[in-house]
């Protein structure tokens, strides 16, 4: 039986969870996630984690945080005074705020804390600092 390896189009149902069971993200009720190994489509650890599997082949693969969205950065958690933001922004902890940079760049930050006076930005990846585990079968490979 033929295996996925890189350059393939695989689709892959999956579950995944963090440390403390938390599952954070689930294929399950949609259609299989569809990527092709070696693109950089997926994080590292998945990519690897499926790259040898055989159509019909389950597994748990354990990620650790600098193989799936690296290690939290506390240079990218600001705080900044509430009269920065427009006056009628409804900001509410945890809604995602789309920021340009002074260079024109887009970032993504979470909203983590309000203050009277200060609202707290962080720019990391939801997921950042956290090992992932991810139950996967392999359900097609669509393309070699």
């Amino acid at each position: 039986m033929a295996k996925a390896s890189s350059g393939d189009t695989v689709k892959v149902d999956y579950t995944g969870r963090l440390d403390d069971g938390t599952v954070f993200d689930s294929s399950e009720g949609r259609e299989p996630l569809e990527f092709t190994l070696g693109s950089g489509q997926v994080i590292p650890g998945f990519d690897r984690g499926v790259n040898g599997m055989e159509v019909g082949e389950e597994k748990t693969i354990t990620i650790p945080s600098e193989e799936a969205y690296g290690p939290h950065i506390d240079d990218l958690v600001a705080e900044i005074d509430k009269e920065s933001f427009p006056p009628d922004i409804d900001l509410n902890v945890g809604d995602m705020l789309h920021l340009r940079q002074p260079d024109g760049r887009a970032i993504a930050a979470t909203v983590v804390d309000i203050k009277d006076d200060s609202v707290t930005l962080d720019a990391n990846h939801p997921l950042a600092g956290q090992n992932l585990t991810f139950d996967v079968k392999l359900v097609e490979i669509a393309s070699v």
